[in-house]
């Protein structure tokens, strides 16, 4: 990564969430690109660790706030923490989510359905709820919620779920801003087709290395990020449906 000269996101906070792969990584370092002091929540500690020291080493700033967004407790206690320490929480990607591989009707758990809603749905709630007082306070700010072309169509490959999760996001989102706007709050879902996160390795059928060349990468979606953090705060990108150009979810 490298530093934007301009630095368009100086002076602001942001909060990521699965930050430690795919789009959170990559719109964790487009945003800490751009400037902003960028807060990297997950589980998992190495994997942030590594985000962090890529960002680091290119001069930007970045901090790790171990975090299971299924735990609302956890949640409420990290947002704390950031807006202790930095006043301000100015912008929240909620990008922490997951699918489990026995995900079609005929084999899904109640504990698998579970596992998905929590993570893809109420993690993204707990983590709004504990940021928007602020942000009223603020007078606005920006949440990112990365839905799925799964939440916009109906699709058979990522299951019941995980569909069910990302069509309620997007309801979230819209509510948000019918509700936040006023008080200079933003909601952008994005919902991109294939990307090639390792999201892919919890598929039923493995995913061959020429069909990952072919979506969408984490990179694109990270620029996409950076673009709406960008837009002046009179602007809303409600939603943002992106894909690949060689779509398969068009036709499975």
């Amino acid at each position: 990564m490298r530093l934007m000269t301009d630095q368009p996101l100086s002076g602001q906070v942001v909060w990521v969430t699965g930050a430690g792969s795919g789009i959170g990584e990559a719109g964790a370092v487009a945003l800490a690109e751009a400037g902003a002091v960028v807060y990297l929540s997950g589980r998992r500690a190495e994997p942030l660790e590594a985000v962090a020291g890529r960002i680091r080493d290119a001069g930007g700033q970045a901090l790790i706030a171990l975090l299971d967004v299924a735990d609302k407790a956890e949640v409420k206690r990290v947002a704390d923490e950031i807006l202790a320490a930095q006043g301000r929480i100015d912008i929240l990607i909620n990008s922490a989510g997951l699918n489990v591989p026995e995900r079609a009707w005929n084999v899904v758990s109640p504990d698998g359905w579970d596992q998905v809603i929590r993570v893809d749905l109420d993690g993204a709630f707990y983590c709004t709820h504990a940021v928007l007082p602020a942000m009223r306070k603020a007078g606005g700010g920006l949440i990112i919620n990365v839905s799925s072309w799964a939440g916009r169509y109906d699709t058979r490959l990522t299951g019941p779920a995980y569909n069910s999760a990302k069509h309620a996001m997007l309801a979230m989102n819209a509510s948000l801003n019918i509700e936040e706007g006023q008080n200079g709050i933003r909601a952008c879902a994005i919902c991109p087709g294939e990307v090639n996160t390792p999201i892919l390795d919890r598929r039923p059928v493995p995913v061959s290395a020429e069909d990952k060349a072919r979506m969408l990468q984490s990179e694109d979606l990270g620029a996409t990020i950076r673009f709406v953090a960008t837009m002046p705060a009179h602007v809303c990108l409600n939603e943002i449906l992106i894909s690949p150009t060689w779509n398969r979810l068009n036709v499975i």
